[in-house]
């Protein structure tokens, strides 16, 4: 029977160590000549073999794409998790690259030469079982709790992870029934070779796995069907074993390169065009690679088998081994349908397009995941995310134009601008992604002495509800520019922008936290400070929750843009002396050095969060004491302060859909009790706007507050013109 599995070709090459280099010279060729995957056997008591481990990572190396595996894993001579682990990390450092064959049965004789006892055939199939329980449950750390195993392997309390860069299918080498039953349960392929079964009939071999598989709620076409051959075999064979057994993917066995470049060039476009003609004429559909457990977990009210083509590889389903790293963000726990990642610009209009026919559900765009709104994931719905497009150009040197995609992450770019000796001012987490900030605001560590992050954005690409892409500048598309810049969630997708850098060398990194017994005293002295600082200074306050029987802490943290300790030292001291220091640390480094503060690990965010931000004229006795109010009562873990004054206010409030440019001060908090909303209601009263990426309330009220009224009102056309059926409706609901 034909799956529909795609055809792939793969080669069994002897790992001999005699030419040290020679397997690997033929991986490289394999690769070259366009084979899919290259394998090796695992024999680790044969001193004329490479240990298969050693072998498989240095051709890791020394490839850029062919898949490799060990054809197969002698599993009874390796400690299943241990094996777990470093087939995890060679995936991760291969880029998902790394395919694992099992193997078991024959070898527990070598165990039982170690002084181990020898097990039955049925306990040693217990023992595989027990083997890809714990590896599976190893590469899932998001499971939670420690492994555990018994039987072969008495594990208790294991930690789980790595998580590889992609679900390592496990195949088996297996021919008695008991083998055969185990990889129809628990398989993802069957691995057995042509010259072991002489007539090419594997009949009652299939059966057996279809029928355990359909037994474990399986669906046979799950399992994929490998086989190893000679590659001297007539196109005619192979593919009546396709056709009739359903082997989608042979194995050459062969070490002379000619035999292999003679079968990928003659034998495999044969097999290859027959197939597709079989196919066609008997109407058998793709495999979409998906388990039944899989397609049971997608979520109504999608059209997953609609999803465009050009998405389809890279999309991830509820029940993908993928989704736990893009269901959250930083700071929200997410359940979505479906998520889509683009490549390219091309690809986000067909997810637009497609979001489109959805308009029903949820619609999230994600950057870099870190929004603290929580706005780029949902329940049940679309994720848009863009990842992918993370690239970062100098455009023009002269001028200091970069070009970044959506999906680059802050700290990215600014290492990638540190030799150039420039930086864009981008918010404090250097994992916050390019397409939230240069879209929202951007209040960062270098805002007072040049402005916000969107204040040096030139131009942008966007692609629009209906799949439209728009190059937008100054001259091109002026009002959706203006929008982009302080509201540009609401318009569309922007892909990637183009931004304007500044000159910056090295900066003073500053640390300090105070004794603010005198909280509000502390608020009022920090704001005469910061008002009173040459523009070069910008230090971002934090405080939380007092600790039973200990003072108050509060702490300041940002930059100083100069390259001179004095000049440093000199621009601290005002903020040192306002209250008791009880820690401090000032250091000398590039602005890449401060921004690199992010892990490259999926977010793991979890409830929902509880953010309120409000946009303040003046931080006086009034309003620092509603503050300090605040931080007494308890009800806040998290409290910030950032100043968004001096070259903020330069630009006219009506340049940007960002029109707040009288505040001076930019104030989030996370709260979420009776008590908390009360105390923050009182400090709201002294508000004048507030940062609606900072806010993760979603009363549509809260735009006017976003927004002065005739800045709304601008915002509204644009919206009616750009995105007249309110599409991009999650972020800012501009139309209701």
């Amino acid at each position: 029977m034909d799956y529909g599995h795609p055809l792939r070709f793969g080669t069994f090459i002897t790992p001999t160590n005699a030419s040290p280099q020679q397997p690997v010279r033929l991986a490289q060729l394999s690769e070259r000549l366009g084979y899919d995957l290259v394998t090796f056997q695992d024999h680790p008591y044969q001193p004329s073999f490479h240990d298969t481990w050693t072998l498989l990572s240095y051709v890791a190396a020394s490839t850029e794409r062919i898949h490799l595996a060990p054809n197969v894993l002698n599993l009874p001579l390796r400690q299943p998790l241990v094996a777990a682990r470093a087939a995890a990390s060679l995936d991760l450092l291969s880029g998902g690259r790394l395919d694992l064959g099992l193997g078991s049965g024959a070898f527990w004789e070598a165990i039982e030469a170690m002084g181990e006892p020898r097990l039955t055939p049925g306990q040693a199939v217990d023992a595989l079982e027990e083997a890809i329980d714990l590896m599976r449950g190893l590469w899932s750390p998001h499971e939670g709790g420690g492994l555990r195993g018994g039987g072969r392997y008495p594990v208790a309390g294991a930690k789980r992870g790595p998580m590889p860069a992609h679900r390592i299918p496990l195949w088996i080498g297996a021919y008695k029934p008991r083998m055969l039953r185990l990889t129809g349960r628990k398989g993802d392929g069957w691995l057995p070779s042509l010259a072991y079964v002489p007539s090419g009939d594997f009949t009652e071999q299939s059966a057996r796995i279809d029928d355990a598989a359909t037994g474990a709620d399986r669906d046979p076409a799950e399992i994929t069907r490998l086989l190893n051959i000679s590659g001297r075999e007539p196109a005619s064979q192979l593919l009546d074993l396709a056709v009739a057994h359903g082997f989608s993917t042979f194995v050459v066995a062969a070490d002379d390169p000619s035999s292999l470049a003679r079968f990928i060039e003659e034998t495999a476009p044969t097999v290859c065009a027959g197939l597709a003609d079989e196919r066609r004429n008997r109407g058998t559909a793709a495999n979409q690679g998906r388990s039944r457990t899989a397609i049971a977990s997608r979520r109504p009210g999608i059209a997953y088998d609609d999803v465009p083509e050009s998405l389809r590889s890279t999309a991830v389903e509820p029940g993908d081994f993928a989704y736990p790293t893009v269901r959250s963000t930083y700071m929200r726990a997410g359940a979505p349908g479906l998520v889509l990642r683009p490549r390219d610009a091309s690809q986000v209009s067909d997810a637009v397009v497609f979001a489109g026919r959805h308009r029903a559900l949820p619609l999230g765009i994600r950057s870099g995941g870190h929004g603290i709104s929580g706005r780029s994931t949902n329940d049940g719905g679309l994720v848009i995310d863009l990842g992918a497009l993370d690239t970062i150009e100098v455009v023009d040197e002269a001028a200091r134009r970069v070009r970044v995609g959506a999906g680059a992450r802050w700290q990215e770019v600014a290492r990638a601008l540190e030799p150039h000796g420039w930086a864009i001012s981008s918010g404090d987490y250097g994992g916050v992604g390019v397409g939230g900030l240069a879209t929202a605001g951007g209040v960062g560590f270098l805002g007072r002495e040049h402005g916000l992050t969107i204040d040096h954005v030139v131009a942008a690409d966007v692609v629009l509800a209906d799949g439209r892409p728009l190059h937008a500048s100054a001259t091109e598309e002026p009002e959706l520019f203006w929008a982009l810049r302080g509201a540009g969630a609401s318009m569309g997708i922007v892909t990637a922008v183009e931004l304007e850098a500044q000159p910056v060398g090295q900066v003073g990194w500053v640390q300090l936290a105070f004794d603010a017994s005198d909280t509000a005293g502390f608020l009022a002295r920090y704001a005469e400070a910061t008002e009173a600082a040459p523009r070069d200074t910008t230090l971002f306050l934090m405080a939380g929750a007092p600790r039973a029987g200990q003072p108050p802490v509060v702490q300041l943290y940002g930059v100083v843009d100069s390259s001179d300790p004095d000049t440093i030292i000199e621009r601290v001291m005002p903020f040192a002396q306002i209250a008791p220091l009880l820690d401090q640390s000032i250091q000398l480094g590039s602005y890449a050095d401060v921004i690199a503060n992010a892990p490259d690990t999926p977010h793991q965010g979890q409830g929902e969060p509880a953010f309120r931000s409000g946009l303040l004229p003046e931080l006086g006795e009034d309003a620092a004491g509603l503050a300090a109010a605040l931080l007494a009562s308890g009800t806040t873990p998290w409290f910030q302060i950032r100043p968004v004054g001096g070259a903020i206010a330069d630009v006219p409030a009506d340049a940007t859909a960002y029109a707040h440019r009288d505040a001076l001060y930019s104030l989030t908090a996370i709260g979420g009790s009776a008590r908390f909303d009360a105390l923050w209601e009182r400090l709201a009263e002294r508000f004048d706007g507030l940062y609606l990426s900072f806010e993760s309330r979603q009363d549509p009220a809260l735009v006017a507050s976003a927004f002065p009224a005739p800045t709304l009102a601008r915002l509204r056309e644009v919206k009616r013109r750009y995105d007249r059926e309110n599409l991009f409706h999650d972020n800012f609901p501009l139309l209701g």
